[in-house]
């Protein structure tokens, strides 16, 4: 069937039961687009401002719909539902991160994020990880991974690149 949709409850070989095979010429595609990056090199933030983060290094882009130049952001081609998840490796050094949140953007709006909050006990490096299920429109929606951090003094505030530490990856959920 050329350019259409097959709808069927079971499909079996003519001997009733057993595997098919299928054909060199045909491409079997689910849970695409999907996309996963990284980023090039560390990014610093300002204390208790959120920051968009740079991710600027494509490991997977199936459908090109990932901008690693200029906005950083995943718009995809279809329409569906999508899991999205953002995760920030943090580095501050000498016991100095007090909170921090990573941010999934949908259409520049805080849409979630994932919180830690270390007041008690302040942490050197830690991975904050936000992620959801998200509707998205393949026209018009998209999602973007943002930092926000809070130091105790003057510590450096730093999203670590490292060997892909920080990701920012999704894909549509079904074919």
């Amino acid at each position: 069937m050329a350019d259409g949709t097959l709808k069927v409850g079971t499909i079996t070989n003519s001997a009733g039961s057993g595997n098919i095979a299928i054909g060199s010429g045909v491409t079997l595609l689910s849970n695409v687009p999907a996309f996963s990056v990284s980023m090039s090199a560390n990014q610093t933030l300002s204390n208790l401002t959120e920051t968009k983060i740079n991710f600027n290094t494509e490991i997977l882009d199936t459908n090109n719909c990932y901008d690693s130049t200029t906005n950083y952001r995943f718009t995809p081609t279809e329409s569906g539902e999508y899991l999205i998840r953002a995760t920030l490796w943090v580095n501050m050094g000498s016991g100095e991160l007090v909170q921090g949140r990573s941010y999934i953007f949908k259409n520049g709006s805080a849409y979630t994020y994932g919180y830690m909050d270390f007041a008690a006990n302040p942490a050197d490096r830690f991975p904050i990880i936000a992620q959801a299920i998200i509707n998205m429109n393949g026209t018009t929606d998209y999602v973007e991974a943002y930092g926000w951090l809070e130091q105790a003094s003057s510590a450096l505030l730093r999203v670590d690149a490292g060997t892909k530490q920080s990701l920012f990856e999704g894909y549509k959920i079904g074919a």
